[in-house]
């Protein structure tokens, strides 16, 4: 989809709602090309290989965000009832969210299914955040398309709270050309949507009934836009250079690649193909060729060798990598090479501080979203009675391991507790998960019946 030539269409068709646009053209464009770079199309790609830098950053940033992370809903059968769902959102939570962190955004619609609730993932390049009061959006545009013959089929459903009144607008369009929504038509005249309602209000509704996640960075290119950005928004033009260099250390071996030149005269002419037969087969080995001078001049077997000059070329890809760590919030080693020394142990640490606080981010931002999510799945159960009502507890519990090493800060508490300076209850409370109560008693048990605890 041309998601900026969409928007333009959008703006348009949208133009009676009264809409205070918090996209921008320039927004939209920056949406596109971070899809295009995670899409394998970027606009560069067309004259050198591909490193496929841009998902690999956004994967590995999907995958210390969502590292080992345990959330449920609990308290009652409603929230049984929602936590038999979410967990199929945490099954799938690292594969959408490296989605989002690669285009700035996600958002996790839930919709009443045949099954009870299930949840759509919307990637950023799919929909359209149009109105924000304050940091919460309230107003935001979904499309959906599908192709039937030479008909493209669109489907705009406008999310919109005013006050605490929630509308939702479903609008159909079909059109023969790409990137624009033609005419626009009946819902009720495309089966894959007559059952669902042009328009419905609900009120007393305080937010969105959607979970919104954003990358939490600044927007460098367009400062006053609310929406998120690429995790490797502002390594665009390095991620370009690498893959530049990336095609240098390619053609380096590519051209340095050992050879035969072989006189033609001594290779075996066959008539049947017209064509001379290279010895064994090895067609890519030798390279027939017709001296011009005698063989006193030229050799009739002439190897081709030179050195390969990698060391340069590696130092150089292995700088762009530390450039792009830096500009992306990775820790140095994560693209680049972890057994260089160039950096000293401090600044590898620091670069680790670095990226574990950005992870931290990400994870407070991903957990309000997937709170939102619950609120909106409960939401949703109330309009169509789907579970008893009752309260419900969402908890979260987040890796911390990207900077710590658990072994060496265990062993450090373990010294504390022999030198006094931390209480055996307190270390029992951090490494055993215990209450102090609980802790308190364990220690008890020991001391009174002689056990020793590794």
């Amino acid at each position: 989809m041309d998601y900026t030539k969409m928007y333009e269409a959008l703006r348009k068709v949208l133009g009676n709602e009264q809409i205070d646009f918090a996209m921008s053209g320039r927004s939209s464009a920056l949406i596109e090309l971070w899809s295009r770079m995670y899409e394998e199309k970027s606009p560069w790609l067309h004259e050198i290989d591909n490193a496929n830098i841009p998902a690999t950053v956004a994967g590995e940033i999907a995958r210390l965000t969502t590292l080992e992370l345990q959330s449920k809903v609990d308290g009652s059968p409603r929230a049984d009832f929602l936590n038999s769902m979410y967990q199929n959102v945490l099954g799938k939570l690292r594969v959408q969210t490296e989605y989002a962190f690669a285009k700035g955004s996600m958002v996790f619609k839930p919709y009443v299914s045949v099954n009870g609730i299930a949840i759509q993932y919307i990637q950023a390049d799919m929909f359209f955040p149009l109105d924000f009061d304050s940091e919460k959006m309230t107003r935001c545009a979904f499309l959906d398309q599908f192709r039937k013959g030479n008909a493209i089929y669109s489907r705009i459903e406008l999310y919109s709270l005013d006050g605490d009144t929630l509308s939702i607008k479903n609008r159909v369009f079909v059109a023969r050309t790409k990137g624009t929504l033609g005419s626009e038509i009946s819902i009720g005249s495309v089966p894959r949507w007559s059952e669902l309602a042009e328009e419905m209000q609900f009120s007393g509704v305080s937010k969105l009934p959607i979970g919104y996640f954003a990358v939490p960075l600044g927007n460098n290119k367009d400062s006053g836009s609310p929406l998120g950005v690429s995790v490797y928004s502002r390594a665009i033009k390095q991620i370009e250079d690498a893959d530049r260099r990336y095609s240098q250390i390619n053609w380096e071996y590519d051209s340095k690649e050992t050879a035969v030149h072989i006189a033609q005269s001594l290779l075996k002419y066959n008539p049947d193909t017209n064509s001379y037969e290279y010895p064994g087969g090895k067609e890519r080995l030798y390279r027939g060729v017709e001296y011009a001078a005698g063989a006193q001049d030229k050799p009739l077997l002439d190897v081709f060798s030179p050195a390969i000059r990698d060391s340069s070329y590696y130092n150089g890809w292995n700088q762009q990598m530390r450039l792009i760590e830096f500009r992306c919030n990775l820790a140095y080693g994560t693209l680049s090479d972890p057994n260089n020394t160039d950096k000293t142990a401090e600044e590898i640490k620091a670069s680790k501080q670095r990226s574990y606080d950005f992870i931290s981010d990400c994870q407070r931002a991903l957990q309000k979203a997937l709170t939102d999510l619950v609120d909106a799945m409960a939401f949703w159960c109330d309009i169509y009675s789907l579970c008893p009502a009752g309260a419900y507890h969402l908890s979260f519990q987040w890796d911390d391991s990207i900077v710590v090493d658990a072994k060496a800060e265990r062993d450090n508490d373990r010294a504390d507790v022999a030198m006094g300076a931390m209480a055996l209850y307190e270390y029992r409370m951090k490494w055993y998960g215990e209450t102090e109560e609980e802790a308190k008693a364990a220690i008890s048990e020991i001391s009174s019946t002689g056990e020793v605890i590794e």
